[in-house]
């Protein structure tokens, strides 16, 4: 039985206690939060214990989950992997640069399990592009979200973007060589609204754009490549293949149309999207990382690339704010 402790009970805490209550093989020994009213709650509502010190939540666990807010990340993560204890971080890594580099290094001296958590890896609409063989040429993204202080102790690439990069990331199989972006502090201090445009070695290029101050939510990608459209609604849960195709299929809509090299036909489909819980998939990932010895799906080295990019996208607009 792997034993878990949960270091921040708030919000996002309070469904990683719900999916880890239902997950086979974890004995959830405690939670940290010094916060009085969501420590009560959770005390109350899940009847577990809470530990006021860390260390010792740490020395209980053989692995812990930390989902408290980012700034805290690496005294927390680098207490427990100093102690040998497996660790799940939720996104970013952590609070600067130099906090997760020392994280990717404490991770390989140390040899334990470390998982990073952006859950949009295991978005139901995403995981239905896992046969479609991407190679994409061009990515457009749209991630809205309203107003909410919660998470608002960063950045909106830190908060937002970052789970766009990761995607594109794991995506696009090349090097970022090239960044522009733009934007703007409108509610906090922090940029609210930003844009960036990634250029990779291979050619591909990704235009993001993300708002956190919108009157509508919005989550999907557009990615096109050389022979296909592949729309990904994450907030909806679905997804459409727009592909050239050499015959009609009885089982998938169709359509010829002209062109100046004769008529071609477009084959229209959607692929199955599973049934999963997201959060739910996403720590049984990393149990099953911890229990089997095999590698997490995001790892310490995942979420430093994305950090690494949203930094390099803070810098842009930072500079471009200081030169306008």
């Amino acid at each position: 039985m792997l034993k878990v402790g949960v270091f921040g009970v708030g919000h996002l805490g309070k469904f990683h206690l719900n999916n880890w209550k239902d997950i086979k093989g974890v004995e959830l020994t405690g939670f940290y939060d010094p916060d009085e009213s969501a420590a009560a709650v959770a005390a109350t509502t899940y009847g577990l214990t809470r530990f006021t010190d860390p260390l010792a939540l740490i020395n209980a666990c053989d692995a812990v989950d930390i989902v408290a807010p980012t700034n805290f990340h690496y005294e927390l993560c680098s207490m427990a992997i100093r102690h040998g204890r497996h660790v799940f971080v939720e996104k970013p890594l952590a609070y600067t640069m130099e906090e997760a580099r020392q994280l990717v290094k404490l991770v390989r001296e140390m040899n334990i399990k470390f998982q990073v958590g952006h859950v949009e890896r295991f978005n139901p609409a995403y995981l239905a592009t896992a046969g479609l063989h991407l190679k994409p040429v061009f990515i457009e993204v749209h991630r809205l979200a309203q107003f909410n202080p919660r998470g608002t102790e960063v950045s909106v690439i830190m908060d937002l973007m970052i789970h766009d990069i990761d995607i594109i990331l794991s995506m696009v199989k090349s090097e970022v060589k090239a960044i522009s972006a733009s934007g703007v502090a409108v509610m906090t201090d922090t940029p609210d609204i930003a844009n960036a445009r990634l250029e990779f070695d291979n050619g591909c290029v990704a235009n993001l754009t993300s708002s956190r101050i919108s009157m509508k939510k919005m989550r999907k990608l557009r990615v096109f490549q050389k022979d296909a459209y592949i729309g990904i609604d994450l907030l909806n849960k679905k997804t459409e293949v727009i592909k050239l195709a050499d015959q009609h299929d009885a089982n998938v809509f169709a359509f010829d149309i002209d062109t100046p090299h004769g008529k071609r036909t477009i084959a229209v489909s959607n692929p199955p999207i599973p049934e999963v819980n997201a959060i739910k998939m996403e720590l049984e990932a990393f149990r099953d990382a911890v229990v089997n010895n095999t590698p997490t799906a995001v790892s310490v080295v995942d979420g430093y690339r994305a950090m690494d990019i949203a930094h390099q996208i803070l810098n842009k607009i930072k500079s471009f704010s200081i030169n306008t």
